[in-house]
């Protein structure tokens, strides 16, 4: 790195929540909860995915990475909000900081190609159900994992490297209770537009792919549904995908409430976050387990095997 292009910051300060500082402990204690939450629910998920051989399907093959990703997602940005809460210090180093943004959008991109892998995997168990065992075999199912891992490391690296070469001058204050990359471009004193032009070109391409990927597979899963319409099809087609379109619609949903119903435009991103970051990878969970009878089955067997080793 040349001496100019070299950062005078050695450290940002991450401002956190606009909460009222009385109410610290309270809002101390609701998150802890709802982290607690995220990452006990998530592990059951995969460990029941592991421990239950009915379990050994692609779908959950998938869920199974997605609980991951949720874990971590939220692990990297809710673990430093809640030791700043409880230290009351709101610095964060500058290799920190750059380290947090890269986990932040690698484990953010992995959502949505994990989500779109399995929107593909619905489609070909209700509109291809004889071929089904043939088109999603193992070896492509870890081939679209492998793929959405190497995809979403590419995308953190490059938005890092980017950014790594900018200057950042006086202004040290993040307006979030992590490292966002639009925020640290906003606090860049060097021409950040070769960085804006790859988060609208490259960053617009992988949403596009991926949101195509799901509103395309529903759309032919609808299509073949409503060809010959019936209860039993229709149900089945609920069972089916039930869970992944209500965590779709909760992940993509999210996003667009709070841009268009938000009235500021200050609170938006941090209302944003919060969703992304604690409150949907706690839902991921609750939404398996109790839309999803294999997770109910396997859960209940889990139990079962436990109070029979107790006895």
């Amino acid at each position: 790195m040349r001496p100019e292009n070299q950062s005078s910051v050695t450290q940002f300060l991450l401002l956190g929540l606009p909460i009222p500082p009385g109410q610290q402990g309270v809002f101390f204690t609701l998150f802890l909860g709802m982290y607690l939450t995220t990452v006990l629910g998530n592990l059951l998920i995969i460990l029941l995915i592991r421990l239950d051989s009915r379990l050994h399907t692609p779908m959950y093959f998938f869920l199974s990475h997605l609980a991951f990703s949720d874990i971590s997602l939220s692990s990297v940005t809710v673990l430093k909000m809640l030791r700043n809460m409880q230290t009351q210090q709101q610095s964060i180093s500058y290799v920190g900081c750059i380290s947090q943004m890269f986990f932040h959008i690698l484990f953010g991109a992995l959502d949505n190609f994990l989500l779109s892998v399995m929107a593909y995997d619905r489609y070909v168990a209700i509109c291809q159900p004889l071929h089904y065992t043939t088109v999603m075999r193992e070896g492509l199912c870890v081939l679209l994992v492998a793929g959405s891992w190497v995809l979403s490391c590419g995308y953190a690296l490059l938005h890092t490297l980017l950014l790594v070469r900018l200057s950042f001058c006086a202004d040290n204050a993040i307006i979030n209770y992590f490292c966002d990359l639009v925020a640290l471009l906003k606090l860049s004193c060097s021409d950040t537009f070769l960085n804006e032009l790859v988060i609208f070109t490259v960053g617009g391409m992988i949403s596009f792919l991926c949101i195509g990927v799901i509103l395309g597979s529903y759309i032919r899963i609808g299509t073949i549904i409503l060809r010959v319409p019936s209860t039993k099809r229709l149900y089945k087609a609920f069972s089916t995908c039930g869970s992944h379109l209500s965590v779709v619609s909760l992940y993509y949903g999210t996003a667009a409430g709070v841009y268009f119903f938000s009235s500021s435009w200050g609170s938006k991103d941090i209302i944003a976050s919060v969703m992304y970051t604690v409150v949907t990878p706690m839902l991921n969970p609750f939404i398996y387990s109790l839309r999803n009878r294999d997770i109910k089955q396997a859960l209940e067997m889990c139990v079962k095997r436990i109070k029979f080793f107790k006895w």
